[in-house]
């Protein structure tokens, strides 16, 4: 059996290795918190709102903490950012890696008992010897050199990509280790399951309305086959459910909401899972340009997403180019 330490030594850098070990640490505990549940009370809200406006969950906080802790205290992070906080921690000035993370996507999941997770991103740091500031965090995408979550459901795994594949892991509760299950995973360029919150479909632009009503129309309609329609309402296991078994997951720009591009976030969730979906044969947008190419301007800056299967993706990208528009609607 190849354990993540086995993997991580003959595939990355001691400085990524060390980090992620550290990540992984951190899962664990995570992890055996949720498995108490109820028992460990750690249900119900905090009783104040993340930066992003949203009810704090008790295990939001609880995993922020073990996470922030544990990254802060590792000699090769500079720098820590978290979703949940309105500004980033500067950690070690002579260490050579920023992480970012999403303590615990799908909280909301917590207290009807659905799969919630873990997601990070990993990027170099180019002023070691220097205090991180938030200006160090804004790196388009494409410069992670990994990235990955770990997902707490009928049991915890981890996806990880070092920008060469995908490897999935299974913690084994035995040795309270992360067991390689997959060493290159791969999502098939076609699919007939898609993922939406259609609940919000008089909200979208025109592009994403004609899709997916082309995609009910199913075998009748011009997609000349049956489509299904799955939804977790929590992008981490909504994105595991494609690396599994294929796919496309949108969460695109709609109306409801003035001032806002998208629900998700580019540097905790977009970023990296992008990072994850490309590594495994997959493509990821906005709709319309590549997510890893963005050009961030703010540490919590929203987007719109569409992700996974590339035939589904493309076909996405012409209807908005048949349209004239971008994802925000705007003039292309």
């Amino acid at each position: 059996m190849t354990t993540l330490h086995d993997y991580l030594q003959t595939h990355s850098t001691p400085e990524i290795a060390s980090t992620l070990t550290t990540l992984a640490t951190a899962s664990i505990s995570i992890s055996h918190l949720l498995d108490k549940g109820a028992l460990a009370g750690i249900h119900g809200e905090a009783g104040n709102e993340n930066v992003q406006g949203e009810a704090q969950k008790k295990l939001d906080v609880i995993s922020n903490d073990l996470l922030l802790g544990a990254l802060t205290r590792n000699p090769h992070c500079a720098g820590v950012a978290s979703e949940e906080l309105d500004d980033i921690s500067p950690a070690n000035e002579d260490g050579s890696l920023l992480v970012l993370f999403d303590p615990l996507d799908g909280s909301s999941n917590i207290d009807i008992n659905m799969t919630v997770g873990t997601i990070f991103s990993i990027l170099p740091y180019h002023n070691v010897g220097k205090t991180a500031t938030a200006e160090d965090f804004l790196q388009k995408g494409e410069n992670q050199v990994a990235a990955g979550y770990f997902i707490y459901g009928t049991s915890t795994m981890l996806a990880l990509t070092l920008g060469d594949g995908v490897a999935m892991f299974s913690f084994d509760p035995n040795t309270q280790a992360y067991i390689l299950i997959n060493e290159r995973v791969q999502i098939a360029k076609s699919t007939a399951e898609y993922a939406i919150n259609a609940s919000n479909h008089r909200y979208w632009l025109p592009p994403i309305q004609e899709y997916i009503d082309g995609l009910v129309a199913g075998d009748t309609g011009v997609r000349n086959k049956d489509y299904n329609m799955r939804w977790v309402a929590a992008m981490i296991a909504d994105v595991h459910r494609i690396l599994i078994r294929g796919g496309v997951f949108m969460y695109p720009f709609d109306t409801k909401i003035a001032g806002k591009a998208g629900k998700l976030r580019l540097m905790y969730e977009a970023n990296p899972m992008s990072f994850v979906i490309e590594q495994a044969g997959g493509a990821s947008t906005d709709a319309v340009a590549r997510i890893m190419e963005i050009e961030p301007t703010h540490i919590h800056q929203r987007i719109p997403v569409v992700l996974g299967a590339v035939e589904e993706v493309a076909f996405v990208k012409e209807l908005h180019a048949k349209a004239g528009i971008l994802a925000n609607g705007e003039p292309a």
